[in-house]
C-alpha cells in the first residue's frame, strides 16, 4: 500500500512539474526572462527601453516564396526585421537577401543547416558559422547577430561566436509558430505578450510558414496603433543605449 502511495505521489509530482514547465515555456513570464538575461548577459533576450519599440526577428531565411511575402508585409507597414539566415536556404536566393538589405532589414547568422546547434562539435560549429558569414559579409550594412538552431546554446558556442565578434540573440515573445497553425491564435499571443524592448520570433524557410506573413499582416497594424515601432535588433539595442537617466 505504501509503495502504491509513493508511486501515485511520484506520478502526481511529475504531472505538476510538466505543467509548470509547459506554462513557463508558453507564457514566458517576464521574471523568468529577467533571470535568464542576468544569468547569461552575453545573450540578448530583450532590451530595457524608455519607449514603445520592439525588435522583430525571423528565423530560417530565406525562402523563394515566403520571404518576398514577408518583405512585402513589412514594407506595407513601415516595419523592419532581422532575418536569421541558414546557409542551405541562401544558395540560389541571394537576390532575396540583397532585397532585404536594400529595404533596411538586417541579416543574422543562423548557421549552415537546419538542426539543433547544440549537437555540433566545436569544429562543426566553427565551419557552419564561417559558411554563413561568407554569405552575408559581402552585403552592405553587415551586423553581427547569431542565433543557434532550436535556441539551445552552450558556453563554448557563445565563446566561439564572440571570438568572431558575434553576439547571441534569442527572444522574449515566441508564439510557437512552427507548431501552432492558427494565425489568429498566434496574433493574439503576440499582442498579449509584447512589451517595450521585446524581441519577437517568427519563422521563414518552408512553404507553410507563409502564415508568418499572414500573422504579421494582422499584428503589425495593431502594434502601430498601440504606438509601437517595429525595428531590427541593432536599432532596438541602439534605442536602449539612449535611455534617459
Amino acid at each position: 500500500m505504501a509503495r502504491l502511495t509513493r508511486k501515485k505521489l511520484v506520478i502526481a509530482l511529475l504531472i505538476i512539474a510538466f505543467f509548470i514547465i509547459s506554462s513557463v515555456l508558453f507564457l514566458q513570464p517576464r521574471p523568468v526572462l529577467q533571470f535568464l538575461a542576468a544569468r547569461s548577459p552575453d545573450v540578448l533576450y530583450f532590451v530595457p527601453v524608455d519607449e514603445r519599440v520592439v525588435a522583430l526577428t525571423i528565423d530560417d531565411a530565406p525562402h523563394p516564396m515566403v520571404t518576398p511575402r514577408l518583405l512585402d508585409v513589412l514594407k506595407d507597414n513601415g516595419a523592419h526585421a532581422t532575418f536569421f539566415v541558414i546557409g542551405d536556404h541562401a544558395r540560389g536566393n541571394e537576390h532575396i537577401l540583397r532585397r532585404a538589405r536594400s529595404e533596411g532589414h538586417e541579416l543574422g547568422n543562423h548557421l549552415a543547416r537546419e538542426h539543433p546547434s547544440i549537437w555540433l562539435s566545436a569544429a562543426q560549429f566553427e565551419q557552419e558559422l564561417a559558411e554563413v558569414d561568407s554569405i552575408i559579409a559581402p552585403l552592405p550594412g553587415r551586423t553581427k547577430w547569431f542565433r543557434p538552431g532550436s535556441g539551445w546554446y552552450s558556453r563554448r558556442m557563445l565563446d566561439q561566436a564572440k571570438s568572431h565578434r558575434y553576439r547571441c540573440a534569442l527572444g522574449s515573445v515566441y508564439p510557437f509558430d512552427t507548431i501552432i497553425r492558427n494565425r489568429r491564435v498566434m496574433a493574439t499571443y503576440i499582442r498579449n505578450r509584447v512589451f517595450p524592448g521585446a524581441v519577437i520570433i517568427l519563422h521563414d524557410g518552408k512553404p507553410d510558414r507563409v502564415r508568418s506573413a499572414l500573422v504579421l499582416s494582422d499584428v503589425l497594424p495593431d502594434l502601430k496603433t498601440a504606438g509601437y515601432r517595429v525595428v531590427t535588433l541593432s536599432e532596438l539595442v541602439q534605442t536602449g543605449r539612449h535611455r534617459g537617466p
